[in-house]
This record gives structure tokens, sequence and C-alpha cells, in this order.
């Protein structure tokens, strides 16, 4: 079936505790703290809830965990695992879900405790015999390679890569609740610890708890709760690959398709968008989402970046929560995405709130640049 633009809103959005969470937390004790959060921001109960999605690396089957933990009884449910952008995936279900009738409210949520615990937060390795063997430090050696061959292609430097770091940093430095609480230089960025070259220890994104939940429900009922609805304008998602060297092109994602099928839905293109919300796991991949999600040309983004355009501020606010690079990133990162691009859409965002803010972008990578899902989202006057 064919998503219909607008049908369905965001109501509810909330973050659980995040950085380092107390002692013996639980990531089914911090998605209820997300899903109790979320509720009481839209006015509804859990009686409400019938439809539950969620992914996490802790819990191999998590809507069966959590409709055990919370106590209720949901119609529908899916647990689709596609990395950090499985939210922004799990938007689209659970819009089709709404429109098909499957359910009214649905829950999506996310947490770890990948800081309080950390190797033991994240599930065993899949053995790759193309790759094991050279012994890649995982995630951050693809994603260097990909960096790499940017820089080789385009000329890209990694002082370009460095502005993204600081953004992102500037925009955090404005976020009660971001983790990073000190201003970063570029000349920090490139004297910082080297993980896998090019990349610093700062070109890399946080390792914190926490996660968070949002409220999905029909256009219909969202205009009646505590909150003005944000709507679902448009959505995309493709998948190219699982491990990097079965990557057709390094400089070039799914993103392409997946954004290209959320503007076509939304009737929207990229000048339409006033806030982006993109999945930075390192500073190369907001670069490589902004050429591909149609900001700038294929190969142009370190120059597009270097003006200091995403700065708060500058002319293409980004990340304005201060992103997986010094707001938090428990693991999986997508669905504090989608909590920012609401909150911007309602104008709650105070020092960092973006004027005049309508449209936002929210988009989700997963994997080594695997798998990627695009979520347009607007306010009333949009729709």
């Amino acid at each position: 079936m064919s998503l219909q633009r607008g049908s369905c809103a965001i109501v509810g959005v909330a973050e659980s505790d995040l950085g380092k969470v107390a002692p013996g937390m639980s990531p089914l004790d911090l998605m209820a703290q997300g899903i109790t959060r979320a509720l009481d921001d839209c006015g509804l109960s859990y009686k409400d809830v019938d439809g539950l999605f969620g992914a996490a690396t802790q819990s191999r089957m998590l809507t069966l965990a959590l409709r055990e933990y919370l106590g209720i009884d949901p119609k529908y449910g899916d647990s689709t695992y596609l990395g950090g952008s499985s939210f922004m995936t799990h938007v689209a279900h659970a819009q089709a879900a709404i429109e098909a009738g499957l359910c009214e409210v649905a829950v999506i949520t996310y947490a770890s405790t990948q800081r309080s615990d950390g190797r033991s937060a994240t599930r065993g390795k899949d053995i790759n015999p193309y790759e094991t063997p050279y012994q890649p430090f995982l995630p951050a050696s693809a994603y260097a390679l990909v960096a790499s061959r940017h820089m080789h292609e385009f000329g890209t430097t990694r002082e370009q890569l460095a502005e993204i770091a600081v953004a992102a940093r500037q925009w955090a430095l404005l976020n009660p609740m971001a983790w990073e609480k000190t201003p970063l230089t570029a000349e920090q960025v490139l004297a910082s610890r080297m993980i896998s070259y090019p990349l610093t220890v700062r070109d890399c994104c946080l390792v914190t708890d926490g996660g968070g939940a949002i409220i999905m429900t029909s256009a219909a009922r969202a205009r009646s709760l505590r909150k003005p609805p944000v709507f679902i304008l448009g959505t995309g998602e493709s998948a190219s690959h699982l491990s990097i060297s079965n990557m057709a092109d390094l400089t070039t994602t799914a993103a392409v398709k997946s954004g290209a099928q959320a503007y076509a839905m939304a009737g929207l293109q990229p000048k339409d968008i006033d806030v982006r919300e993109l999945y930075d796991a390192f500073t190369l991949t907001t670069l490589l989402f902004l050429e591909d999600l149609g900001f700038c040309a294929k190969g142009e983004g370190g120059h597009f970046v270097a003006d200091g355009k995403l700065r708060p501020g500058g002319a293409l606010p980004t990340n304005t929560n201060g992103g997986g690079l010094s707001y938090c990133h428990p693991g999986m990162y997508g669905l504090l995405l989608l909590i920012e691009a609401t909150r911007q859409l309602r104008g709650e965002c105070g020092q960092r709130q973006v004027a005049n803010c309508e449209v936002a972008l929210a988009h989700g990578n997963g994997g080594v640049l695997s798998s990627q899902s695009t979520v347009i989202l607007g306010t009333a006057a949009t729709v």
C-alpha cells in the first residue's frame, strides 16, 4: 500500500535518562521511562497503546519483553532491526499499521546501557570471512575507509570534517541535556587521539546510555491531544549492503534512494527543509548525507560545510541538539533524531530553537552505511 501524506502524526516525544544512568537501570527500565514520559507529553496512557514498535541491541525479542514488562496487550507489534535507521523505518511501518486499522496509538521506543555495561551491552559480532581476518576495528575502520576514499576522490580535508564536529558541539552547548559541556575547536579535533585514520576520537560519536520514545496516532485523533501534532509528510527507506567490503560505491549511500522516496511522498525538495537531523555516528556521515539527500552536490560536502553554515545562526541548521557527536549516542541513535525534529517543529527548543521551523528532515543510518531511512515531518501549516 502507498502511505498517505499527513495521515498520521507524532503526538508525544520524550527521552529517558541520558549519559550514564543510575546503577542497576536496565534498557527496559529506560524504555519504560521514555514511554511513560512520552505518553504524559501527549496526554495519553498505557491503556491507549495498541501498537508497539522498537529495536534494541540488548533484547532479542524486544516487543515481547516490553509487553510483559509494561503489562500491556497491544494488538500489533514490530521489532524490525536495521541498526540505527530502525526507528525511521518504524515510523513508516506504524503509519501503515494505523492506516490499515491494525492499531490506533503506536509507541516506538529504544534504549541501551551501552556506557554503563560496556562491551556486554552489544551483541556478539558477526563473523565475516572476507573482513574478520584483517581485524578491523568496527565500525570505525569501515567509516574511516569511506572517509579516506572521499578525501582521495574529492579532495575533502580533515579540517572540513572537523568543522562538522565543531558545529555539533556549538549546538550541544545550547542543549541542557547534552553530554558534552565544553567548547571545541577544529584544532582540538585534529589533535585528539586517532581512532582509525583519518578519524580522531572527536570525529566519532559518544558512547552513552539512554533512549526514549515517540507516540504516533492518526491525524484525526492527533488534533485533539495535548501538544500540536507533527505530521508525517514523507518516508523512504533503502539498503545497499551488510559489510563495507560489499558497498558498491564507498562515497554514495542508499540515502539517495530513501531521500528521493521521502521527498516524492512529501511533495517537497531539499530547499523546503528548515532543519536537518542527520545521523552523525561520525563527522563523515553528516557530510555524506548532506550530499546524498540533495543539500549539495556529490563531492562538494567538504567545501559546503567549511563556512560554518551548520552552526547555530548558520544558513543550514543541522543536528540542532548536538547530535551523536556531542549530545548523546546510546548505541543506536535514530530515535533521538525524531525527538529533536518534533521538538523543533513544536517550538520547544529554547536557545537552540530554529526560527520559523515548519518542515524537518530526520535521517537514520544503520550498520556500516548499510541501511538508510528518511522521514520528513511538518507542522499543521504544511498539511
